[in-house]
């Protein structure tokens, strides 16, 4: 009989910076510590090469603590810190599941082969919140990957009935060139020069990467107004969506974001672009809009479209609730206590 794994090093950027989003690290790991598994971290530094360092240092010292090693894996810097942890642990006989988040790391399954097999190969298990992962993984013939969905506590995300007067749209993510916020900003140009009375509220963290600058710089070079509230908690922004109608979500690559499925829970009409993961999470017409990448017009005339059919729209709102309503801890939390054992 197989044993529970009930001690876990979490490995991740576990990060409380001005710079960044809450990652599923802070939001998992504590509700695995509430189901009773004793949970280890890393790493909270803030510069990457110290996150680096401190993901190994805590490897080798809790390497006779724990019973699995689970890994965060992205697919921009985060590749390389799980490509080096998993070898640390490979080195030391540790088992490690890797938890698959990145939208992009179809790419690096393409273009790195040889540091994927390296990765992903050896794993005990793979996991990820995304059928389009675990899609692209079997393509590649790498092993089986167990789905499981984001989590929500969805007691926090009161379901509110819309009304559409006025478009007023809601966009929350990391401000980052791969989300390609200035995309919003010209959804919303493109809606008031149809005569479309409408507004933008812009939530998320400067990555530093330039994006929140240049974003601003689009909206005052095409002349039209759009709040930037800055990082927020998320009670702040579920109070925030409240008083807007439409989420929006611009990104050029995409797995199973947080952000979309609070705002499905939420009652928020969902438009996004129709990238990596999204047509598995939203079913085009059904709980949400789904358009071409890059395509701002696109955007705003479906938009336009939900605004004025207003009984389709409110019908697709109240199939996204239920949608998510399969994503609620109590429910999920089942499926990774199969996968821990």
């Amino acid at each position: 009989m197989s044993r529970m794994l009930k001690n876990i090093l979490y490995i991740g950027n576990k990060l409380s910076s001005p710079k960044s989003n809450v990652s599923s690290i802070s939001t998992l790991g504590p509700l695995l510590e509430q189901e009773h598994y004793r949970v280890y971290y890393a790493s909270a530094k803030v510069n990457k090469l110290a996150r680096l360092f401190d993901m190994v240092k805590q490897v080798v010292l809790l390497r006779h603590r724990v019973d699995v090693v689970l890994i965060d894996t992205y697919s921009t810097w985060n590749f390389y810190y799980a490509l080096v942890v998993s070898q640390l642990c490979r080195l030391f006989g540790l088992r490690y599941i890797l938890s698959l988040n990145g939208g992009n790391l179809p790419y690096r399954l393409q273009k790195f082969p040889k540091w994927s097999n390296l990765l992903f190969k050896p794993a005990y298990r793979m996991v990820s919140p995304s059928l389009y992962l675990k899609t692209q993984f079997k393509q590649y013939g790498y092993p089986e990957v167990t789905y499981i969905p984001n989590n929500l506590l969805l007691a926090q995300y009161p379901f509110q009935e819309k009304t559409y007067h006025t478009v007023k749209l809601l966009w929350v993510r990391s401000f980052s060139k791969i989300y390609n916020p200035s995309m919003a900003v010209r959804v919303l140009k493109q809606l008031l020069d149809d005569g479309v009375a409408a507004s933008l509220c812009m939530v998320g963290p400067d990555t530093g990467d330039g994006s929140l600058q240049d974003t601003k710089a689009l909206a005052e070079l095409l002349g039209v107004r759009v709040t930037f509230t800055g990082k927020l908690s998320k009670p702040e922004w579920i109070a925030l969506a409240q008083d807007h109608n439409m989420f929006i979500n611009t990104t050029n690559f995409d797995n199973a974001p947080v952000s979309v499925l609070e705002a499905m829970a939420l009652g928020l009409a969902v438009v996004s672009t129709n990238v990596g993961g999204m047509p598995y999470l939203i079913t085009h017409g059904q709980e949400g809009v789904l358009v071409p990448p890059e395509a701002p017009e696109a955007m705003a005339n479906a938009i336009k479209t939900l605004a004025t059919q207003t009984v389709k729209t409110k019908a697709m709102a109240v199939s996204a609730r239920k949608k998510v309503e399969r994503f609620d801890w109590p429910v999920v939390k089942t499926q990774w206590f199969a996968l821990l054992q």
